[in-house]
């Protein structure tokens, strides 16, 4: 298999995030019978996070784990990423010693370049502009919850919120799979032109919609999933104020709003959240809130995107040359001679 890496969908066509998809499920499905295959057997991932997180550590190191395989952490101040060792250095020796590498990083940059050098998979495990990985989760918790009737062309998704790095992903993602995708939030905090821009193409070729609006009773009027994410991001500290009083309470994903969706409507958030902010306890903890299955849906996807990038380059040696090298290592080590 050539080498690709995961840093951004719109690397992928539809039918190729579809097969992703499906892979995961497949994965799933025999996890869920305790029947995970080692398809990783030994093989190594080398994790580095700039920025901490739960959902995204936990998901990636317990599914190469259960692949098989093994998962390295590496944080600022264990590695000299781009500071005392260039990132092309990094990303050679890295590529020497590990079957793929995964980055989460507070600038897209870092991951670019990381691809750009390395010689296994890459694997974005998020950056101050996308969270594919979320996405491909999002759009499995999606197509598992579809309303009866329905197929993946047929969703309407509105995302309510600031133009996060998730909501980048979700449009693009969501348009590339032919869904009908509305983004509402105040003109300052919409989605940038030229991610509207990308949508539209997408759109072009699989026939879904793309939406921005500073009306929010509108954009859930006939939404299949509301979806919210945090109103502000690592260095955007200063602005809470500012930002809390152009969302506050028109934008919040509260009772009163989600009953403006229809009666089958689910609720979506990528976590962590900010309880009481973006959204409330009794939407977050409703029925037909499925923010845990999303979140054990991170799990899944893991395992489907590193067997989808992994497995297929590694080695399969027939178990003849296993023994012949196992014997001449063997015969080695059992030499009297050996060190004398």
């Amino acid at each position: 298999m050539s080498l690709r890496h995961f840093v951004d969908t719109q690397d992928f066509t539809k039918k190729e995030l579809l097969d992703m998809i499906e892979l995961t499920r497949r994965i799933k499905a025999a996890d869920k019978q305790g029947c995970t295959p080692k398809l990783l057997q030994d093989a190594s991932l080398a994790m580095i996070f700039e920025e901490p997180s739960t959902r995204t550590r936990v998901s990636f190191e317990v599914a190469m784990t259960e692949l098989g395989g093994h998962a390295l952490y590496l944080k600022p101040g264990e590695i000299h990423l781009g500071v005392r060792e260039s990132m092309y250095d990094t990303a050679k020796v890295l590529s020497r010693m590990c079957d793929a590498v995964f980055c989460r990083a507070l600038k897209h940059e870092t991951v670019t370049e990381l691809a750009k050098y390395a010689e296994v998979p890459v694997l974005n495990g998020l950056t101050d502009y996308n969270h594919p990985t979320q996405v491909v989760c999002d759009a499995l918790t999606m197509i598992e919850h579809m309303p009866e009737g329905k197929k993946v062309e047929d969703l309407n998704v509105t995302f309510i919120g600031d133009a996060t790095n998730v909501l980048s992903s979700l449009m693009l993602m969501c348009t590339k799979l032919g869904m009908n995708f509305t983004h509402a939030a105040p003109k300052k905090y919409q989605a940038p032109d030229e991610w509207v821009k990308w949508a539209k193409e997408n759109c072009a070729v699989s026939g879904g919609t793309v939406t921005v609006t500073d009306d929010p009773i509108a954009a859930v009027k006939n939404a299949d999933f509301i979806y919210t994410d945090l109103w502000w991001w690592v260095g955007q500290e200063d602005q809470i104020p500012e930002r809390r009083a152009a969302f506050m309470p028109k934008y919040q994903v509260n009772k009163e709003l989600f009953e403006k969706a229809p009666s089958h409507c689910k609720f979506m958030h990528c976590l962590p959240a900010s309880r009481g902010v973006e959204a409330t306890d009794d939407v977050m903890d409703h029925p037909r809130s499925v923010i845990f299955d999303q979140s054990e849906n991170r799990l899944h996807t893991e395992k489907g995107l590193l067997a989808y990038f992994i497995y297929p380059r590694l080695k399969r040696p027939s178990e003849e040359l296993k023994a012949y090298h196992k014997g001449q290592i063997e015969d080695f080590l059992n030499d009297p001679k050996l060190g004398k």
